[in-house]
């Protein structure tokens, strides 16, 4: 990208961006005004460290013309020195929905596209984060719900957590970068369109500015003190016996339960269902068995046992 001067929105973006990479950058770029201020402000940082910077535009196929507007916004990253190429995706909502389908086909095609020496970086503000923060409350599914989105796992980072997002259309204004509103961001069908237009602004009218940095904090103490346990469930290497697990304090023991019908093949566990499984070990009365996402989770001998669920 040519050097000129930054504005003041640019520069907060050209800022985060320097302080969350040190190495090639691929910058996940939808169109949208947050993902455009990513690519150019990571075009600055890239220049002025010597460090390739290119950009991937996913296709999920789900509107109307969308293709076109994948390439649209290749050739707008192209016209500002990004390199820029589109990757189409299927996605399957038969099993997980079409939002959460939607995503684990766009990292997995990120995951592809990318370098083994090239972070991946992804567009979610402070905006953002503050949303799904309000959806783990909702959810009611503990404190790993209200940790809302890490700045980086594994190859993918998140430099823009602590940007709102004003500020990046301001930057895209500055970079001369115009930028697509995504219709499905206003469609009230969708729950995190309802929490951005109506309960945050909501919640801002009632209790004053501030709302979404306060719940982008939260998120912050929340996600330590649930990578604190989680470590804690991790190292916990014994075996699935009601009464050892009994003595494990609630917040361990219901990880250790957790992490145990995932790596038994369940997905999708909510609180509801830890607590049915967690009801077996400290109120055993002589149940049958407990239905999880996937799985039949039954105590046979003091021991928890997982089985594929009984045909219906």
């Amino acid at each position: 990208m040519t050097r000129k001067a930054l504005g003041p929105a640019g520069l907060q973006v050209v800022q985060a961006v320097q302080a969350a990479v040190s190495s090639r950058m691929l910058v996940a770029c939808s169109g949208g005004a947050d993902s455009l201020a990513l690519a150019a402000a990571a075009a600055v940082v890239g220049l002025r460290n010597r460090w390739g910077v290119r950009a991937v535009v996913v296709d999920h196929g789900l509107q109307a013309g969308s293709g076109q507007i994948a390439k649209q916004t290749a050739e707008r990253l192209w016209t500002h020195e990004i390199a820029a190429e589109v990757v189409a995706v299927d996605v399957d909502a038969d099993k997980v929905g079409l939002e959460a389908a939607a995503r684990e086909a766009r990292y997995a095609a990120l995951s592809t596209a990318a370098a083994p020496d090239e972070v991946i970086l992804l567009g979610h503000t402070l905006d953002d984060q503050a949303e799904t923060v309000l959806l783990g409350l909702a959810r009611g599914s503990g404190v790993r719900s209200l940790a809302g989105m890490p700045p980086a796992r594994g190859p993918f980072r998140r430099p823009l957590l602590g940007v709102r997002r004003a500020v990046t259309r301001m930057a895209c204004e500055e970079f001369g970068l115009e930028w697509w509103e995504d219709p499905q961001n206003a469609d009230a069908r969708f729950t995190r369109a309802r929490v951005r237009h109506d309960v945050l602004p909501v919640l801002e009218a009632q209790l004053g500015p501030g709302i979404a940095e306060a719940l982008a904090r939260t998120a912050d103490a929340a996600r330590a003190d649930a990578d604190c346990l989680d470590a804690l469930a991790a190292a916990w290497q014994g075996p699935m016996d009601a009464e050892t697990l009994a003595g494990l304090d609630p917040a361990i023991r219901w990880r250790v339960l957790r992490d145990w019908l995932r790596a038994a093949g369940s997905q999708e566990l909510g609180s509801v269902h830890l607590a049915a499984v967690d009801e077996l070990i400290t109120n055993w009365h002589g149940q049958k068995g407990v239905d999880v996402p996937g799985l039949r989770v039954v105590r046979v001998a003091g021991q928890l046992r997982a089985n594929d669920p009984k045909p219906s």
